[in-house]
């Protein structure tokens, strides 16, 4: 037996009591899946993934119900709603918006979020060390890490003066992210011009009044929905001939230049120790709300070259992953 096989089999040895009776007795937990837009495969998996070295097999011992607003905010609510009439016995919700459509449709059902930026000053808990509801789960730290995206984004390019800044207005977590964004900005001389798209149809707008603004740069505030055209305004950005940065891993593969921030795959199997504890018996008011350990700082060579930059050796040997 190799030594995966042999981790494997000892893990199985190591099932809490309650995994494994719920697997003798035939029980079979359903897990609510509630997202504003698909993760992608990789995320999805690693959260599959964290089931799976826990004992929880899909299809045996859980059943996952989907629930996906294809980037509209506004579905989160009835979506929600369709989870607790199921009766789902835990609701995984992802984003800035999913969790609180979640617990606004039910104060009983236990919720783990996956990636919310700012679970405290939304109100989804009551603190980070004792959430005191029904929910719990992982925060992303967007607010803090968008200074640490524009200092990048500095070093990449220093002669950048003017940042056009793209957000989501009805993304809940928005203006503290932008009060992230001044405080980094401030120090470093540059000038910020905020641009709001609510969908992608206004895309074409916000970025004619880059163009108007004479802006030297882009930052992409992390959104489900800009997330979910990350393609799309990867292509917008090297038509405008514009260095972008964002704040996940996912965008630099689309084609924007340069991203830091949380690392997706790893909250994602992180939440599943959430849903685990929970299923066993724990309750989410005692589970603190944890914080990235993970980040990834991902460069686009190809993008580089195009726009005409060098990227700087030292920012080269920081990189996680380069693009090419």
């Amino acid at each position: 037996m190799d030594r995966r096989a042999f981790i494997g089999s000892l893990g199985g040895l190591l099932l809490a009591p309650r995994a494994a009776k719920a697997q003798k007795a035939g029980r079979t937990y359903r897990i609510g899946y509630l997202g504003t837009v698909i993760a992608p495969p990789d995320v999805w998996e690693a959260f599959l993934r964290g089931l799976r070295d826990l004992g929880w097999i899909e299809g045996q011992t859980i059943v996952i119900d989907q629930r996906n607003a294809e980037g509209q905010y506004e579905r989160l609510p009835e979506l929600a709603a369709d989870l607790v009439r199921l009766k789902v016995d835990i609701i995984v919700a992802t984003g800035p918006v999913a969790p609180l459509a979640a617990k606004q449709a039910t104060n009983t059902i236990p919720i783990v979020m996956t990636n919310h930026g700012d679970p405290v000053g939304t109100g989804l808990v009551a603190s980070l060390g004792r959430p005191g509801a029904n929910v719990t789960g992982l925060s992303i730290l967007h607010p803090t890490v968008v200074g640490k995206q524009i200092e990048v984004l500095k070093e990449l390019v220093p002669k950048v003066k003017r940042l056009a800044i793209l957000t989501n207005p009805g993304n809940p977590t928005r203006s503290l992210m932008l009060a992230g964004a001044e405080a980094a900005m401030s120090p470093l001389g540059l000038q910020l011009h905020a641009l709001d798209a609510r969908g992608p149809s206004e895309f074409e707008a916000a970025f004619s009044a880059m163009r108007k603004g004479r802006a030297d740069a882009l930052l992409i505030l992390v959104d489900p929905m800009l997330f979910g055209q990350r393609n799309r305004l990867a292509d917008l950005a090297a038509m405008n001939r514009l260095p972008a940065v964002s704040g996940l891993r996912e965008f630099a593969d689309a084609g924007i230049l340069v991203t830091y921030g949380a690392n997706l795959p790893d909250l994602f199997r992180r939440a599943a120790i959430f849903v685990d504890k929970i299923l066993k018996g724990a309750k989410p008011a005692d589970l603190p709300v944890e914080q990235p350990t993970k980040f990834d700082l991902v460069l686009n060579l190809k993008t580089a070259k195009a726009l005409g930059l060098t990227i700087p050796p030292s920012l080269l040997q920081r990189a996680d992953q380069v693009i090419e």
